[in-house]
């Protein structure tokens, strides 16, 4: 349905709140929930439903089973996409869809819980068996067009998932410690001020035993902490027993290896960039997502706006192809803090370069040796950064580069540098071109090409030559990159609408 459509149905919906906030794919979804039936239920914090409605968090719903298929169907055809996560982090019992909104250029992320799991963070190792009961009492919101937990169904999750989720033991947990016993702590008191003491009693003892119904309402209307009720918690855990994945010792072992899992994850998504996967991969395997353009077109501006945005929710590894700023390989590193004290000896550079002093004179003696390491050490790291992209690619990963080698035009735009020195021996220039030719035997799967003025560049790189300028922004219209799916951009717009434009671009490669 087209996004006009999507407006006008929930036009009336959207009153109670700001109307521009809540996400239209949503509460698309959520009508097409309503109108053919499907028995559902938002199963977390009833406190958190406007927030999570306006794509600030993950939607965590509860579908019957028998409603399992058409469901995921109708997510489809909204246009959501199934993502799975990794199998060391699976649950067969909970699907994630993601979707984009186009008008705020926002994931929404949609959890389908298909049984009641629950645990710790890493391991969900309980099933809570009372998924009708929950979903035939669940009701409408009030002024949001979502069926909730009713209170005293919301209060029985709330103290049981306390028990089994407020444990140090996941590191999880751990980590974000403080903020997750606050929000257990925001929500209990929320629930105390409107639901009755006897409507949990009443429930709780339905679905677990009396002297458990007993403790549970004393821990929602006590001042203790959650984190700190020891002896609810064992008695939750041995009535819950039965219901258990994995015995103690198998899920401390899993839990253990799932731990391991999610720090290497962690470190290798902050600092070491490898092309393993660690979370959740693209759907039907991952793709290499080239940024390209002239110095001062926003490149690295774009990728760290996409990386933000794509890398919270699945597997996305930055690569960087330049020789600038951007972070180099250990074999490139040394030669690039050779660099500037180097060109504090050149006073005046030959003709061919780009930045600072520009002669007309051709390249001596040893700047032509200086280039000719340069350009073979630059070729060889290209060829490994190659190689790791489709690797990562072909494991379900985003790969997204800041720039792209390219055999089109020599000596710039990340083409061959050895063209600029006649006199270079031709087992050298072969040695070189093999890296540019593997680039054209293995092209990005999407192109973005940001487009500016000379003028624009010049003001953001002043110390580029402007005649330089002007010849790679025309070459740079004319780069095919071996007939790869290639989107112009026109960077002179604002900032937003230029992000806008490359994430719309790759949801629809995903």
């Amino acid at each position: 349905m087209r996004q006009i459509d999507i407006q006008r149905e929930f036009k009336v919906a959207a009153q109670p709140c700001t109307e521009s906030s809540l996400s239209l794919v949503l509460l698309a979804v959520l009508h097409d929930f309503h109108r053919e039936d499907i028995s559902y239920s938002f199963w977390k914090s009833s406190r958190s439903i406007h927030s999570v409605l306006t794509g600030e968090g993950d939607l965590d719903l509860l579908i019957a089973r028998k409603d399992q298929h058409r469901c995921e169907i109708l997510l489809l055809e909204r246009g959501l996409k199934l993502f799975p996560s990794v199998p060391r982090r699976d649950d067969p019992a909970i699907l994630s869809f993601l979707g984009y909104d186009d008008l705020t250029g926002r994931l929404m992320h949609i959890h389908l819980h298909f049984r009641l799991v629950a645990g710790e963070r890493l391991l969900k190792n309980y099933r809570l068996p009372w998924e009708d009961v929950i979903l035939a009492r669940a009701v409408q919101h009030p002024s949001l067009p979502i069926k909730m937990l009713d209170p005293a169904s919301e209060a029985l999750l709330l103290i049981i998932r306390s028990c089994l989720e407020l444990r140090r033991l996941d590191p999880v947990t751990l980590w974000h410690w403080t903020s997750t016993t606050r929000k257990f702590a925001l929500d209990r008191e929320m629930l105390t001020t409107h639901l009755d003491r006897e409507a949990l009693r009443n429930l709780a003892a339905n679905l677990t035993t009396r002297p458990l119904a007993t403790e549970i309402v004393e821990a929602l209307y006590d001042k203790k902490p959650l984190q700190n009720r020891h002896a609810l918690r064992r008695h939750a855990e041995r009535f819950l027993a039965p219901y258990r994945t994995y015995s103690t010792v198998e899920m401390r072992l899993r839990a253990a290896g799932r731990a391991v899992g999610w720090i290497a994850g962690g470190l290798n998504k902050r600092f070491f960039h490898l092309p393993r996967p660690w979370s959740r991969r693209a759907p039907g395997g991952g793709a290499v997502v080239a940024i390209v353009g002239v110095d001062g077109s926003g490149k690295s501006t774009a990728v760290a706006a996409i990386r933000a945005w794509l890398g919270s929710e699945i597997d996305i590894v930055p690569i960087y192809f330049g020789t600038g700023d951007g972070r180099p390989s250990l074999l490139l590193r040394p030669f690039k803090m050779m660099m500037p004290p180097i060109a504090r000896m050149l006073r005046a550079r030959p003709k061919g370069s780009s930045h600072g002093k520009i002669s007309n004179q051709a390249p001596g003696l040893l700047y032509s040796a200086l280039l000719t390491v340069w350009a073979i050490v630059v070729a060889w790291e290209k060829r490994s950064k190659l190689l790791t992209a489709r690797r990562g690619a072909n494991r379900g990963l985003i790969i997204l580069t800041d720039r792209y080698p390219q055999n089109e035009i020599p000596a710039f735009n990340d083409g061959p540098l050895l063209n600029r020195l006649p006199g270079t021996p031709q087992w050298l220039r072969r040695l070189e071109d093999s890296a540019y030719a593997l680039a054209r035997c293995l092209p990005p799967d999407l192109v973005i090409k940001l487009q500016v003025t000379p003028e624009t560049a010049k003001v953001r790189e002043p110390n580029m030559d402007p005649a330089v300028i002007r010849e790679r922004i025309d070459a740079l219209q004319h780069l095919n990159f071996a007939a790869a799916r290639v989107v112009t951009v026109n960077a002179e717009q604002p900032l937003p609408e230029v992000i806008r434009r490359a994430k719309s671009e790759i949801w629809n490669l995903l």
